[in-house]
């Protein structure tokens, strides 16, 4: 390696270790956590282990629906056709990786991946990916303010301190850096290009409506898994309130880089459903049937599909 290309290589390295020490630094915490309430978590999985195996199937198969809508929101973030069976099946494999790398890095080196093997550039394909994560933001922010009306009282926004702030004002403060320093041309004419992708896609109707469809369902099927299971555990709460505690803990889950959330979102999860009125031991079943349906039981065999879709080269 020359000397340029170790300097330019230090940066994304010292990311990754920034990454990696603050990804195993939940991981621990969740760990103490874990061990501080074990006697929860104990009655939580006994509590999950005579529950409703009913509600626990329709679980199951909308945490097997989430798949499907991914690939779908997937496609229509790209205009050209890509394979159906190697895209539901790349969006497996992904879900798998996501709980293996911390902060959403195994599922977007996935896709990634698989789209460019599809023919896309590597700027298209990072463009697709944008597209699909903003397009699910939106849907997100939308849904929770919906149901934060049709739910009163339910989420309790806190006062935002400096720090959280500077936090969500940081990203626009980078870009307006960007812009007028220069750099700023050359960023110019890459937003340029991803606004000329973004028309692309949303000139055809049934991209468009593939890319908010599935963005849609895929966040209310993760919310519906959860509902299963407090149903399942016979956790006193409505299904609209369980969904906008799931929405709301799990974006804000999302600014702690841990693989697939591990210990974040599962924190507050259990802090919402207690906040609301759960007990301890119903809020943990609740959440440990959520992890069970889609991290758990699906993980091994996504992994075995991830390879498999290595061997034949499709990523």
């Amino acid at each position: 390696m020359t000397s340029q290309q170790y300097t330019a290589a230090a940066p994304v390295r010292r990311r990754a270790y920034w990454r990696t020490f603050a990804s195993v630094t939940v991981v621990l915490v969740a760990v103490l956590l874990a061990h501080q309430h074990w006697p929860v978590l104990r009655s939580g999985a006994l509590r999950l282990a005579v529950a409703d195996r009913g509600w626990l199937l329709v679980g199951a198969a909308a945490t097997v629906l989430t798949w499907v809508c991914s690939s779908l929101a997937q496609q229509g973030a790209v205009a050209r056709p890509l394979p159906a069976g190697r895209l539901v099946a790349a969006q497996f494999a992904a879900s798998a990786a996501n709980h293996v790398l911390p902060a959403g890095l195994g599922a977007g080196a996935v896709n990634l991946r698989f789209l460019m093997r599809c023919g896309l550039t590597a700027a298209r394909a990072a463009t697709a990916l944008g597209v699909k994560a903003a397009a699910s933001a939106l849907v997100r922010g939308a849904l929770i303010a919906v149901l934060a009306l049709a739910s009163p009282g339910v989420l309790q926004v806190p006062r935002m301190p400096p720090v959280g702030l500077a936090v969500l004002l940081g990203p626009a403060v980078v870009v307006a850096l960007l812009l007028a320093s220069p750099l700023g041309p050359r960023c110019r004419r890459a937003l340029a290009a991803v606004r000329a992708d973004i028309r692309e896609v949303h000139a055809r109707p049934s991209r468009a409506a593939a890319l908010w469809g599935g963005s849609l369902a895929f966040a209310l099927l993760h919310a519906g898994v959860l509902i299963a299971v407090t149903q399942a555990v016979a956790l006193p709460l409505a299904p609209a309130e369980v969904a906008l505690l799931y929405l709301a803990a799990s974006s804000a889950a999302a600014l702690l880089p841990t693989p697939g959330g591990l210990g974040s979102l599962d924190a507050a999860l259990a802090l919402a459903l207690t906040a609301s009125g759960a007990t301890a031991d119903a809020a943990a079943s609740a959440v440990l049937g959520y992890r069970l349906l889609t991290v758990w039981l699906p993980l091994v065999p996504g992994l075995l599909v991830l390879g498999w879709l290595v061997r034949r080269r499709a990523l």
